[in-house]
């Protein structure tokens, strides 16, 4: 069954970030991720984690201040140095995924040389980078679906798309279809309703047919939860255990 990955960048947040692992496993979360781990010491990390089942499903390359360096001029050492402590966090910490986020207003010859750079890291290691198109910030330079898928084709298999439901419905895409035709490309899901970026349940986003479409196609990914909680992180995770007995009921192929 699909891992219920807890994003503790936006869950738990009135808790110390070594106490969220456990609140997250407390309430059913059976994975974690977050943008920026280095916030704590590796060793810090295996503690919050050891006994708990949770593996730490993606993070990024950090915000750099910036909502992310990757496409910036003027700013590729930054993007270089950052880049690498969160590979030799992704790597210590067993996450199969890496997000180079892009940043505002940056330049397409950068963004792309960035990730040619990043994508040779990244060889011999298992894991992979991931695109995500993100909707809801100004200027973002990655901010189409478009753009995104084209981006991998480029760049091959060494590069997955981070599927974000809220960011998609933002964007005037139905969740469920876009899974339909193009599973293939994802490597990582984020789940939050729309409008609102809430819990599920808070919104418009028919979420039976986006698990329904991601289980016909096999994906076997971790689902991550990067929603704003409208209510206390406990109380709004209510619908985990319905979504875990609807992913345990047909097993991907």
């Amino acid at each position: 069954m699909n891992r219920l990955s807890a994003h503790i960048g936006y869950l738990y947040t009135d808790l110390p970030l070594a106490a969220r692992p456990a609140a997250a496993a407390r309430d059913g979360f059976t994975a974690v991720e977050h943008p920026e781990p280095w916030d704590l010491p590796l060793s810090a990390w295996q503690v919050a984690l050891a006994g708990l089942d949770l593996p730490f499903a993606q993070t990024s390359s950090g915000m750099g201040g910036a909502k992310g360096l990757a496409a910036l001029p003027g700013r590729e050492e930054d993007f270089r140095t950052g880049f690498l402590r969160a590979l030799d966090y992704a790597t210590g910490l067993n996450a199969p995924f890496l997000h180079p986020m892009a940043g505002a207003g940056g330049q397409e010859a950068v963004y792309r040389a960035n990730l040619d750079w990043a994508l040779a890291q990244l060889r011999g290691t298992g894991i992979r980078l991931l695109v995500e198109p993100i909707t809801t910030i100004p200027g973002y330079h990655m901010n189409s679906f478009a753009a995104a898928m084209e981006l991998q084709d480029r760049m091959g298999d060494g590069v997955a798309l981070l599927f974000d439901s809220f960011h998609a419905a933002n964007a005037g895409i139905d969740p469920a279809r876009w899974v339909q035709e193009n599973s293939a490309r994802i490597g990582h899901v984020h789940i939050a309703d729309h409008p609102g970026r809430h819990e599920p349940g808070t919104g418009t986003l028919d979420f039976a047919a986006l698990l329904d479409a991601l289980q016909d196609a096999g994906f076997a990914g971790a689902i991550g939860f990067e929603y704003l909680p409208s209510i206390a992180t406990t109380a709004s995770a209510a619908f985990l255990p319905g979504w875990a007995e609807r992913l345990s009921r047909k097993v991907p192929t």
